[in-house]
Parts: C-alpha cells; sequence; structure tokens
C-alpha cells in the first residue's frame, strides 16, 4: 500500500505536479457503484458480510479501512475521468482494480472503479461510448465480462498468456503474451495493435489501465521490459490518444517490484509521459504564428 504515498511524493519531488494539481475524492456514492456492483454484493461490503469463501476469492480481509480505501479509490477514478473530460487529461494515483466482477470481488480487487466511472458518466450522459486500454500483465477480467455485451465500451487488453486469472475473459480485443516477452516484441505489437484500437472504439473518453507488472523483475509479471521500454509505452499510449483529442483518464493497476520505491518509480513513467507531451502541447500553443512570407 505504501506504493502510492511514495508516488505521490516522487511526483512532488520532480516537479511533475504541484500540490495544487491534487485534488482530493470522495468516497463514491453507493447509487454509484450500484450501477455496476449488485445489490447483493454491496450489501456485503458495507455490512461486513463477506463468507470466508469471498473473502479467499478476494485475497484481503474484510475491514473499515478496505472498504473506505475501496470506496475513495472508486472515488478518485470518476473525478479523474470527469477532470479528463474538462482538461483532456487527468490520473488517479490509484485505481485499475480491474478483477472485480459485478457480484464479487477477486485478485484484491474490492470494486471496478473504471466501470462504475463508465456507468455514472454515461448515466450523466456526459460520454456515451469508452475505450479501456489495458496494460496490466493481468487480464482485465472483471471488466471484460462488465462489459462483455456492451458495444459501445470497447475493451482491450494485452496480458501474459500464462499468467492470472487462470480462466480469462473475453475482452472486445484480447492480446496474450508469451513469458519473458521484452521490449522489441512488446512495442511492436502495441503499436500495430492500438490504431484500430482507437479507429473502432470512437471513444468520447479512454482510461489507461496502466499496470507495471510488465517490467523485468515483477514477482507476478513473466515479462522483461525494461525502463526504457516501459517509458516507451507510456508514451505510446499517451501519444495514440490524445493525438485524436479523445480525454484520457490514467489508472494505476498493479507493480510488484523488489522494493516499494522501486514499484513507485515504475509507475511514474507514465506521469512523465503524459506531463512531457502536454507541456509540449501547451509550449507548441503558445509559439507565436510564423511570420507571412516575403512576396516579391
Amino acid at each position: 500500500m505504501s506504493k502510492y504515498p511514495l508516488l505521490k511524493d516522487l511526483l512532488l519531488a520532480e516537479g511533475l505536479i504541484d500540490a495544487d494539481d491534487l485534488i482530493e475524492p470522495a468516497p463514491i456514492e453507493l447509487t454509484a457503484a450500484a450501477r455496476i456492483h449488485s445489490d447483493e454484493y454491496l450489501a456485503k461490503l458495507n455490512g461486513a458480510a463477506l463468507t470466508a469463501a469471498e473473502i479467499r476469492r478476494l485475497g484481503l480481509p474484510w475491514s473499515e479501512a478496505l472498504w473506505l480505501r475501496s470506496r475513495l479509490a472508486a472515488g478518485g477514478t470518476l473525478l479523474a475521468a470527469r477532470t479528463a473530460l474538462a482538461e483532456g487529461l487527468a490520473a488517479n494515483l490509484a485505481g485499475g482494480t480491474h478483477h472485480a466482477f459485478a457480484d464479487h470481488g477477486e485478485g484484491f480487487c474490492v470494486l471496478n472503479d473504471v466501470a462504475i466511472a463508465i456507468a455514472e458518466l454515461r448515466a450523466e450522459s456526459r460520454i456515451e461510448r469508452a475505450l479501456v486500454i489495458d496494460l496490466d500483465v493481468h487480464q482485465g477480467n472483471g471488466t471484460a465480462a462488465i462489459f462483455a455485451d456492451d458495444e459501445c465500451v470497447y475493451t482491450f487488453s494485452m496480458h501474459g498468456e500464462r499468467n492470472y486469472p487462470a480462466r480469462k475473459m473475453r475482452s472486445t480485443l484480447d492480446i496474450e503474451l508469451a513469458d519473458g516477452i521484452g521490449d522489441t516484441q512488446y512495442l511492436e505489437i502495441l503499436a500495430a495493435r492500438l490504431p484500430e484500437v482507437m479507429r473502432a472504439a470512437r471513444a468520447d473518453l479512454a482510461f489507461y489501465v496502466a499496470g507495471v507488472d510488465v517490467a523485468a523483475g515483477d514477482r507476478y509479471g513473466k515479462l522483461s521490459l525494461t525502463d526504457e521500454g516501459l517509458r516507451a509505452r507510456e508514451e505510446l499510449v499517451v501519444r495514440a490518444v490524445r493525438d485524436l483529442g479523445v480525454p484520457l483518464c490514467i489508472v494505476l493497476a498493479g507493480g510488484y517490484a523488489q522494493t516499494r520505491a522501486r514499484t513507485a518509480e515504475l509507475h511514474g513513467h507514465v506521469f512523465r509521459a503524459a506531463v512531457t507531451y502536454e507541456r509540449a502541447g501547451d509550449a507548441q500553443r503558445n509559439m507565436p504564428p510564423p511570420a507571412s512570407p516575403l512576396r516579391p
């Protein structure tokens, strides 16, 4: 859990964000969560009534702190999505709990924050179509299942073939990767597929589930991306979305490096890519127009 404050401190220390850039979310309202999750599941979460089997599947013991944290993370993703719609790009310094299904949690994921945000924004008529780009090493099985029959939500998951979950759901587009894939092959696959994803999705808003468990040395990842490869991945995704003028909401998802500080450093790459892109755009917009050519 300490990767979250470590990441915030890292971004502030590097000048990637200022204190004024941080917006504190409120816990997600149960009415918003109920657009995705079943009433029975939410009642169990709210009333500390999960069974022992449900807790084993979730992978975390229920507590008031866990329930509050889960609602805050979902509230943060909704707030970041609203901010992205207003400003073009925003991020949640948590979120990406893509293993949560409508009626249960699993894989350390209690509420599906991205799905809740999509449902709430559609209910508010802020968006009609959404895209989820999920590059966590583990398939976004909960998100895929939730939107399996929804043609207005395009789910793209590029993940380890032989990694959790054992039983994969069907996303709009799934790309399964062999163990040990490194920078070159990974980036070639992503660069080849992202343009078609963007065309097919026709999204009003894109969510990027930017898991860093694809990095070499991750305890659960089985892939071999270097820091350079991860930076290139983040730049590729940010450009692919923002060059088309589509608002982008970034969420963290997984990362299990050997130290918490290393995990935070890896998560920092997507913020570096996003800030660099936005600052370059601001500089270009602020440049004076070229002088008119002299005519004879």
